[in-house]
């Protein structure tokens, strides 16, 4: 299996579609402020406060003064202080406890595989090899580690989406990258591979990871979110 560095990272894709529901269902259901704090929880302010603002809010709330100076370039009112009341969870399309979601996720985390090895039977995968196949199988390295946002604690006890089937992490999260056991099927190197969002089986699977860490859904969010390559997608 090869090896990767800091620069594979993973990719928050921001769904305009998504982007433009949740919007206008966040500020549909009251509210007049919305928190674009830690760069938009993630999703990145900019695009997040023409959203909102295009769907009715009168203003943002934004981390410091410069942020309030560029979004006056764009016509849009950003303050530093006072209390959002604008639904979070509902303009970033975020799961509750139980993992259900009102609208679709606006962010989609997702990594790459970079190659794929066979395990047999009783082979163990990562550093401290915590993970011991229980039979022969075939398991991908993929871009995305605890220094991104794929917190150490997800090894074992989290899954990801692959070619639309939920499969599981194992052995240790490493720095840049990740083990995940493909059930003995093959995929191909640069097939993507999903975190949360999206609409498959990963889609509220922030609600999983703050379950295992300990961690808010926010806090999650907002960590993968600063620490990916962002796209966009329809």
């Amino acid at each position: 299996m090869c090896e990767t560095t800091s620069s594979a990272l993973p990719r928050a894709v921001i769904s305009r579609s998504a982007l433009a529901a949740a919007a206008s269902a966040a500020v549909a259901a009251g509210g007049y402020t919305a928190d674009l704090r830690r760069d938009a929880w993630g999703h990145g302010v900019l695009s997040i406060a023409q959203a909102v603002t295009g769907a009715g809010a009168d203003r943002v709330l934004v981390d410091s003064e410069g942020e309030v100076d560029t979004l006056r370039l764009e016509g849009i009112t950003g303050v530093t202080s006072g209390v959002p009341d604008i639904d979070s969870s509902l303009l970033y399309g975020l799961p509750d406890d139980d993992g259900v979601l009102a609208l679709r996720p606006v962010m989609r985390l997702t990594g790459r595989v970079l190659s794929t090895k066979r395990l047999r039977r009783g082979d163990a995968v990562s550093y401290g090899y915590t993970y011991r196949a229980p039979k022969d199988t075939v398991v991908a390295l993929v871009t995305g580690g605890y220094a991104q946002g794929i917190v150490r604690a997800l090894g074992n006890r989290a899954h990801v989406e692959v070619d639309g089937t939920s499969r599981p992490i194992v052995g240790r999260v490493a720095m840049d990258v990740c083990v995940v056991d493909l059930a003995g099927k093959d995929v191909a190197p640069g097939a993507e591979v999903t975190y949360f969002g999206g609409t498959g089986p990963a889609a509220p699977s922030l609600a999983r990871w703050a379950a295992i860490t300990g961690m808010t859904v926010p806090e999650l969010v907002t960590v993968a979110g600063a620490h990916a390559a962002r796209g966009w997608e329809s």
